[in-house]
This record gives C-alpha cells, sequence and structure tokens, in this order.
C-alpha cells in the first residue's frame, strides 16, 4: 500500500504527516532521456533483487503502465526509516501498519518507489515524514 499525507489527515490514530517532496520531474527526465536514446535500458532498468522481491510480494499495485516497456503495471512499495527500526528500511503494507510503527513518539522518514517488476525500472516517487508526536493544541 502507499501512503500519501492527504489519505491520512483527520484519522485520529494516525500520526502527523510534517510534508511530501515529489519526484515526478526527475522521473519525467529519466524517462526523456532513455526515450531520446541518450540513456539505455541498462541504465534505466536496474532494480535490486530485494526491491523486486518487495514489490511482487506487498507492493501496491497501480494503473500506471511501466514508461519504459509499457507491458506491466508499476507497482509502489512503501518504506520506513526511523529509531529502532532496521537499518535498511521496514517495508510498510498498511496504514495501520505506518500508525503502529509511529506510536512512541517516533520520527519515521517514508519512502515510496515505483518499481515494475517485468523489466526492473524503478524510481523513487515520493518521501514524506511522520511525525509520531501529537500536535499541539493552542
Amino acid at each position: 500500500m502507499s501512503f500519501r499525507p492527504e489519505t491520512m489527515r483527520g484519522a485520529p490514530s494516525v500520526p502527523q504527516v510534517a510534508g511530501q517532496v515529489d519526484y515526478r520531474l526527475a522521473r519525467n527526465a529519466v524517462v526523456s532521456e532513455f526515450h531520446k536514446g541518450r540513456l539505455s535500458r541498462l541504465d534505466v532498468c536496474d532494480a535490486q533483487p530485494e526491491l523486486l522481491r518487495a514489490a511482487n510480494s506487498c507492493g501496491q499495485a497501480t494503473h500506471e503502465d511501466c514508461p519504459i516497456c509499457a507491458e506491466t503495471k508499476v507497482v509502489l512499495v512503501s518504506y520506513a526509516f526511523g529509531s529502532r527500526l532496521p537499518a535498511s528500511g521496514k517495508i510498510v503494507a498498511t496504514k495501520g501498519e505506518l500508525a503502529k510503527l509511529s506510536h512512541a513518539g517516533r520520527d519515521l522518514a517514508c519512502y515510496v518507489v515505483e518499481v515494475c517488476p517485468a523489466c526492473s525500472w524503478n524510481h523513487l516517487a515520493r518521501t514524506f515524514a511522520v511525525s509520531g508526536r501529537r500536535a499541539e493544541r493552542t
């Protein structure tokens, strides 16, 4: 499952989302360079085996075709990084799992990666921070 900050606003048990960075412009630049022939398929289709396993086992399917092979729909894989989590991050499959990870005042950095399981295209789609601290009421 992919997490977008706007889906989390207003939910009582969901942590506070601090902001979001979208990497769509960088993605479009890479895809454009590939279609112009300036980048080879080997340059852009380089997903690590662990990322491909995560995409196949717990990624969120989308309706968007892969921009490289156009044969398969891309899959979104969400990761969380923070204190008391593995250095390689934790794959997050549901909003409930994200809420559970952020309890006890943990601040998390979340990353959403788009992956094509067929050709190994991958690109960072967006990042956002999640604060486990409750918002102060004034």
